[in-house]
């Protein structure tokens, strides 16, 4: 399969002209090729990765190639005073250079410590393939507007997508025994890199634990409490343990929407994995997928669009629930009720639909015999509509 350039290709290109550009993501997303291969293919560049000694002594010096206008810097967040020397370097430097500094989940980690950056650098979370992509597609939908959706049947991309997974590596080879084996080194480098370099968390049994437990627990509202008893913890140590996961890109978490017109639940939160292809169960894994294009797609309109667009899920004290509602300034956008199989429109989706006065409202089906519109409810298959976002 022919991968087109990634998404955020002409973005980043295009931000380079004003400021410095911090690209992050969770491991082997695709953040060094899209800076070495896509970015540099477009302007002339030179590549230094911290890992390298040479490259290393050469940038912390201020040695830049004289006729490279693009410096890229790989892993250089792990430089103990990273922000003060790029920051140095870009205003003195910002006439004649560009930067695009790429890393792991550390490098989003580490721009929350302070602001001594602020105002140079536009920043974006590099996500895992997704079928708009895929297809060469992107919206250009604007807030409160109904989404746009094509005819093509892109059932091919959807399988091996929600098979495989959205990590280039596993998903262009498309073999299971290699996806297993690159589950296995992708958690071994995760602790051993991540997590033990730049984390104080001794534990790491109950640690590596905690990650075996939470692939079973997606798709579903998370106990903190629970995850506690079972390790035989302290809460304040599994949630901490929780927001480690979610600034490493292992795992992310979406809250509850909150509204006057509904007794909606306050403090519980649901989970969802980066790399769906782990999780056994096919309709948490369903609804995992889903959750991580419509990350994808509110986190681009945020970041690249500036938009102020949030990812939630609707439920009461009764108990109703939809799976996911988009918000843009905190105004309904469009609801989402994920489904296996074709079945009756859910009358929960319609319930909130009247309650808060949401625009649109989808149930996606992912094998979908009937596609119509119900009482302002459109039934669709999963393929067409998640072609429809980023």
């Amino acid at each position: 399969m022919t991968i087109k350039p990634r998404y955020l290709t002409e973005n980043i290109i295009e931000d380079l002209n004003e400021k410095m550009v911090f690209l992050g993501g969770p491991r082997q997303v695709g953040k060094t090729t899209i800076a070495k291969e896509l970015v540099s293919k477009n302007i002339k560049s030179s590549y230094y990765n911290w890992d390298r000694i040479n490259d290393r002594t050469a940038a912390l010096k201020g040695e830049w190639t004289p006729d490279n206008k693009l410096i890229i810097l790989d892993e250089f967040h792990k430089h103990s005073k990273w922000k003060t020397w790029i920051k140095g370097e870009f205003d003195t430097h910002r006439d004649l250079y560009q930067f695009l500094l790429t890393g792991s989940a550390r490098l989003n980690i580490f721009r929350r410590g302070g602001d001594s950056l602020q105002g140079r650098y536009h920043y974006y979370t590099l996500h895992p393939f997704s079928i708009a992509e895929l297809n060469g597609s992107k919206t250009r939908v604007k807030p409160l507007q109904e989404l746009i959706f094509n005819e093509d049947s892109l059932d091919e991309e959807f399988n091996a997508l929600f098979d495989f997974g959205g990590f280039p590596e596993p998903f262009l080879k498309q073999n299971r025994r290699f996806l297993r084996r690159w589950h296995m080194e992708k958690t071994e480098r995760f602790f051993s890199e991540d997590i033990r370099e730049l984390t104080f968390i001794k534990d790491f049994g109950n640690l590596a634990l905690l990650a075996d437990i939470l692939p079973d627990k997606t798709s579903s509202i998370l106990s903190i409490n629970s995850l506690a008893e079972d390790l035989q913890v302290n809460f304040r140590t599994v949630a901490n343990w929780l927001d480690t996961f979610e600034q490493f890109y292992y795992c992310f978490r979406v809250p509850p929407f909150q509204s006057k017109k509904i007794a909606a639940v306050r403090k519980e939160k649901k989970l969802y994995l980066w790399d769906w292809s782990s999780i056994e169960d096919n309709g948490q894994k369903l609804e995992n997928f889903i959750a991580c294009h419509l990350l994808k797609f509110c986190n681009y309109l945020y970041s690249y669009e500036g938009y102020d667009i949030s990812l939630s899920f609707l439920r009461d004290s009764t108990g109703r629930e939809v799976d996911f509602i988009v918000t843009f300034k905190n105004k309904p956008w469009f609801a989402v009720e994920v489904k296996n199989s074709d079945s009756a429109i859910s009358k929960n989706l319609y319930y909130f639909k009247e309650k808060l006065s949401i625009p649109f409202n989808y149930q996606i089906v992912k094998k979908c015999r009937n596609e119509r519109l119900k009482n302002g409810i459109r039934v669709m298959p999963a393929d067409k509509f998640l072609a429809g976002l980023i």
